[in-house]
């Protein structure tokens, strides 16, 4: 299963990746956006939005770019590792 993380902290991107490893997924992560978005996420079967952390532009460019895939959209406040563990459990059949 592949995943984009969109905002959340800058110092815990590797911690999000080694986390979606432990799930068995691969997980880009998005801090900031730079360029064109659509150019950057592909195509993941989950998107994962740390609103608490990110403008308002970004989210909105985001579910923009979502509106034509075929991807699940979870919205978190909490850009905590608890948060992306609890959304993967829902989302992810094989639990670490």
């Amino acid at each position: 299963m592949s995943i984009v993380i969109i905002g959340g902290n800058e110092c815990m991107e590797c911690q999000y990746k080694n986390l979606c490893k432990k799930y068995g997924c691969k997980a880009k992560v998005f801090t900031k956006v730079r360029g064109v978005l659509r150019n950057q996420i592909g195509c993941p079967n989950l998107l994962v939005l740390f609103t608490g952390t990110m403008s308002h532009k970004m989210a909105k460019a985001a579910l923009n770019e979502a509106k034509g895939l075929d991807t699940i959209v979870e919205r978190s406040h909490a850009a905590s590792m608890n948060a992306l563990k609890e959304i993967l459990e829902k989302h992810v059949a094989v639990t670490a």
